[in-house]
């Protein structure tokens, strides 16, 4: 899973620089931003559920 993690942030940073650096390509950009994004809402969602399954001491 953290190999899916970080191709996907990988990804998104490629989108981004290439959306800034080539002109007329600024939906790359945000299209890198909303990978981003999604990606860390699935991360941290993820670590939440997995934190919830330890049992109380």
């Amino acid at each position: 899973m953290m190999a899916l993690f970080l191709l996907l942030v990988l990804v998104a940073v490629v989108l981004g620089i290439i959306g800034v650096a080539a002109h007329g390509l600024g939906y790359l950009l945000a299209i890198g931003i909303v990978i981003f994004v999604a990606d860390l809402l699935f991360f941290g969602a993820r670590l939440s559920r997995r934190a919830r399954r330890r049992p109380v001491r």
